[in-house]
């Protein structure tokens, strides 16, 4: 749309802004443009829960077009959970909105006195009084939205998590659509910002529509493969039997794996899931609708909602050896509506259950509540008092870091993070790809960041080692990594990408922008990106090297059963090969000068030139 928003949130101020076509092409949009407008405009040492700090939601130019998976957002500011930069992805109805109500981006400075929601109407923005929204849900709040606005409206909001400020709190869209991660929903709770609210009928400019069907005709056909099939069929939680199975899934607060400590997997997985589906779901234009709607009918957990990602069954399952499907729909229909992120929710509880397990926490401190492991009742109370920061959730509602800090007694030992991010639910034991990326990237403890794990992606020209051969895989981790930066910052969906050749990225980017981009352009681009979020970190002297992980992430101990038993990845020396093919130094992670120039990042070397001494 060629248009984003500045929204001044202390003054009221609406300013609309222009980027130049250099610059789009330099950064694409989404977390990339975002990336180089936060890193100029904020000061370091900026408070993340403060109103200096930037909040910016973003779309890609290929969200809202007919680029097949193009239905992506990204909300995107200084984490107030890890310090570092923070962005979370997001899918559903509400990026595209944002591009028809005319804005490729809205920016939010300063901070309210009282709670406001931002209206994007056809080309107009405004803002409007919450006051009547403040403390309501998220499902709450969109209904109230759509009563006001129209049916057509589309509502990213907080719940009373992120106006608490709990630091694991998210953004929520479409009832059910997380920008989980970065605990970003605590920073717009900051701004006593309740919804962004988007309508609008502007059609997203094409430079060559022709070329745009013809290529979607083309792909189309890739999407009739196994994965995209499977995830037609069941979505993410087709395999979470087989992740238990095989390793890849955390249990017991990634203390234990294999099936013979949680056989009740199949329970939580596929069609014990999707029995419960009263129908499909699915993001913007999206072919493979992998999402659905559940219903619970009767019993203690009954309940209507989104139907719960394998992050969420494995989270709230197998790390909290859970095997009651019924129970984790309801919990994820509670994290849904209070704004909770499910994997560091997930993780929070299962961190608690073991220090309850280890006696470094009594029926005192819950409330009376016995943190058993499987305990349904449990969970649910728990992850109640965490949405409400009220009792041991006021302990657990700022993530395991924080609380093992609250807790003391040693009970660090059992808070799995890297530099504050719960893990995802893929275990590095299993795929040591996602080890480096969960340390290196501007975005610690993420899985949605590419890299050697993704490895069997079509049509990627790059060598990818044996799981089990910690050498070599350098070149792959670049490769997949500066590739998914161009897929999140154009507005495309992780899992279609997955589900095509990788070719489709540049090709559909060519035809609907009329840049004319290739593979090499796109990687490039994704380094420029990746990079730029990686300085954002260095000058407020967060370096990913002094990121500490986890035992249980690398097998330190090993296990002594299970798949995993005897494991322990070498991630030294898949940093150490990644940092040096980068063209970073081994003691800080510092690009080399010369590498900054040549990406057009130069403009940085003055803020780091003390970490360069």
């Amino acid at each position: 749309m060629g248009r984003m928003l500045w929204v001044d949130l202390s003054s009221g101020r609406l300013d609309e802004e222009f980027p130049s076509p250099e610059e789009q092409r330099a950064y694409i949009g989404g977390y990339g443009i975002g990336a180089r407008l936060i890193y100029t405009r904020q000061k370091p040492g900026t408070d993340p829960l403060g109103p200096e700090n930037i909040l910016g939601l973003g779309t890609g130019p290929l969200t809202g077009t007919p680029a097949i998976i193009g239905s992506r957002f990204v909300v995107m500011g200084r984490s107030p959970l890890t310090g570092t930069w923070g962005d979370a992805n997001c899918g559903g109805q509400f990026g595209p909105a944002l591009k028809a109500a005319g804005y490729d981006a809205v920016y939010f400075t300063g901070q309210s006195e009282k709670p406001v929601y931002l209206l994007l109407d056809q080309g107009r923005a405004e803002l409007r009084d919450a006051a009547g929204l403040w403390g309501k849900d998220t499902a709450e709040t969109e209904d109230l939205l759509h009563r006001e606005l129209g049916q057509k409206a589309q509502v990213a909001s907080i719940g009373p998590a992120g106006e608490k400020l709990s630091l694991v709190s998210c953004i929520i869209n479409d009832k059910g659509r997380a920008a989980g991660r970065s605990g970003l929903g605590a920073l717009m709770g900051s701004k006593r910002l309740k919804a962004i609210a988007a309508r609008g009928s502007k059609k997203t400019p094409v430079a060559d529509g022709d070329a745009v069907q013809a290529l979607r005709k083309e792909y189309l056909k890739e999407l009739q493969g196994p994965m995209a099939k499977s995830l037609s069929q069941y979505g993410t939680c087709a395999d979470t039997a087989w992740s238990v199975k095989k390793g890849d899934a955390p249990m017991k607060n990634w203390s234990v794996t294999g099936a013979e400590h949680f056989p009740g997997a199949e329970k939580i997985s596929g069609d014990a899931v999707i029995a419960y589906q009263t129908r499909k779901y699915g993001c913007w234009h999206c072919p493979i609708a992998c999402g659905g709607l559940v219903k619970v009918a009767e019993g203690p957990y009954a309940t209507e909602g989104h139907k719960p990602e394998y992050e969420t069954l494995a989270a709230f399952g197998s790390n909290c050896l859970n095997d009651d499907v019924e129970s984790i729909i309801k919990v994820n229909d509670i994290c849904n509506r209070y704004g909770l992120d499910t994997i560091s929710t997930g993780s929070a509880i299962a961190f608690a259950m073991e220090c309850y397990e280890k006696g470094l926490i009594s029926v005192k401190d819950t409330d009376g509540i016995q943190l058993r492991w499987g305990d349904t009742e449990a969970i649910l109370a728990i992850t109640e008092q965490i949405a409400r920061r009220e009792g041991i959730g006021e302990v657990l509602a700022d993530g395991v870091q924080r609380a093992a800090e609250r807790i003391g007694r040693n009970s660090a030992e059992f808070a799995v993070h890297v530099h504050g991010q719960e893990l995802p639910m893929h275990d590095p034991r299993f795929s040591p790809g996602f080890g480096t990326t969960y340390l290196l990237d501007a975005t610690p403890g993420r899985h949605t960041q590419g890299g050697a794990a993704y490895g069997r992606l079509s049509g990627v020209e790059v060598p990818v080692p044996p799981r089990k051969q910690y050498q070599g895989k350098a070149e792959a981790q670049r490769f997949l990594g500066n590739l998914f930066h161009v897929v999140n910052a154009a507005g495309l969906c992780t899992f279609g990408t997955m589900c095509m050749n990788v070719n489709a990225v540049p090709r559909f980017l060519s035809a609907i922008t009329g840049w004319d981009i290739d593979t090499d352009e796109c990687q490039q681009t994704g380094e420029r990106i990746g990079t730029l979020r990686h300085l954002f970190n260095l000058r407020e002297g967060i370096s990913p090297l002094d990121h500490s992980a986890p035992g249980r992430m690398v097998g330190l101990p090993p296990l002594s059963d299970g798949p995993l038993a005897g494991v322990t990845i070498d991630l030294d020396i898949m940093v150490q090969e990644y940092l040096e093919l980068m063209g970073w130094d081994l003691q800080k992670a510092l690009p080399q000068k010369q590498r900054l120039e040549d990406l057009g990042l130069g403009f940085a070397l003055g803020d780091l030139e003390a970490l360069y001494s």
